[in-house]
């Protein structure tokens, strides 16, 4: 793939050529594509009904007064998170999690039996003690980062087998959470908002809580683009430091292909594009990748990403020592640490699983 132009010729799809369990995955990646506008249909056509006008003032009144879950570890649902639908969106791409090293648990009778999607590469634990908490961080290089979701929020990939015990919440934007219906989706996923408070509430909820955060944000996905592995991190110190006042250590976790799902369109700093989206970023607090992939009736035009291996590998954690008001100088020298763990992950992995790329890691900002 190269950074979009303009799509000269369309590529359709046959659909009868095509195999029904693809069919199933292409579908599973579509709807929850479409899964906020969705909601957001379902939820203005129950407003729509006089009956329920009491029932939606009341689940108003407690999304938006009431219910703090967002900020407290969400409610997750074991059923949710395994549905079959899942399996099939982590098998369009397909997303995998390879367990490069021991991560503190609490043992069980299941750590052996790993998803086929799971692949356990350690050989010797050198975690920390398991009463410590793990805070997962993953460096997505992505536009959207749907290996992220996949094994964090999901049990599509075998998370909770590969790391008993360990009870993960990805975290998104807390503007998320004000979306009728589809913010109670989120919720029982384990999904969470990305704010200070809710990692610390996280944090401290027990051994074995995690959170993961998607590092680079909207800066990185404007970096964003196949063949490379263009990473926001130098001035990214905040995470570090909610680690180090909670005790918690610190898992890189380094997802490659995430970069091959989409085409973008060419948007080199100093550009007329680049300055808008950092514009929009300004104001909005998030920004808009002018990207495209596939659809569902065509291989080369659409908003569905294409077909690539998404591998999320889980690097060594990073123990740390507690400190309320931790100084600038321990905080570099984590974020050192972790530097070195993440260049590590690549340069193990990348001759495999991306044997592809245009250009090495590199840490751009």
């Amino acid at each position: 793939m190269t950074p979009l132009t303009f799509v000269r010729e369309i590529d359709p799809v046959d659909i009868l050529a095509v195999p029904a369990h693809r069919r199933l995955q292409t579908l599973a990646v579509a709807t929850w594509a479409c899964m906020m506008p969705i909601c957001l249909v379902i939820f203005f056509l129950l407003c729509s009904l006089p009956l329920l006008w009491p029932l939606i003032i009341l689940y108003i009144s407690w999304v938006f007064l009431i219910d703090k879950a967002p900020d407290q570890g969400g409610r997750p649902s074991k059923w949710m998170r395994s549905l079959r639908p899942w399996s099939w969106f982590a098998g369009y791409y397909p997303a995998s999690l390879i367990k490069a090293s021991a991560i503190s648990y609490t043992p069980s009778s299941s750590a052996k039996r790993l998803n086929p999607r799971t692949r356990d590469t350690c050989r010797k634990s050198t975690s920390p003690p398991t009463d410590h908490m793990s805070l997962v961080i993953t460096l997505m290089v992505s536009i959207i980062g749907m290996g992220a979701f996949a094994t964090f929020a999901t049990e599509s990939t075998g998370f909770s087998k590969a790391f008993p015990g360990i009870k993960p919440h990805l975290l998104t934007l807390a503007s998320n959470f004000h979306i009728p219906l589809y913010r109670d989706l989120l919720l029982s996923l384990g999904i969470c908002s990305v704010s200070k408070k809710s990692c610390t509430n996280i944090l401290s909820s027990g051994p074995g809580s995690a959170i993961t955060i998607v590092i680079g944000g909207a800066t990185e996905s404007l970096a964003a683009r196949p063949g490379t592995a263009d990473l926001t991190l130098k001035r990214r110190l905040g995470f570090i430091k909610v680690a180090i006042q909670q005790g918690a250590s610190l898992v890189p976790v380094f997802s490659f292909g995430e970069n091959d799902i989409y085409d973008q369109l060419s948007n080199e700093k100093g550009t007329t594009t680049y300055k808008m989206q950092k514009t929009f970023q300004r104001i909005f607090g998030f920004t808009l990748p002018l990207f495209h992939g596939r659809g569902l009736l065509t291989y080369n035009v659409g908003l569905l990403p294409f077909r690539h291996p998404i591998v999320s590998v889980v690097g060594r954690p990073i123990a740390v020592t507690q400190s309320d008001k931790p100084t600038k100088e321990y905080v570099e020298q984590v974020q050192a640490q972790y530097i070195e763990e993440l260049v590590r992950i690549w340069d193990t992995y990348k001759d495999t699983y991306a044997r592809e790329r245009t250009s090495e890691l590199k840490l751009i900002d």
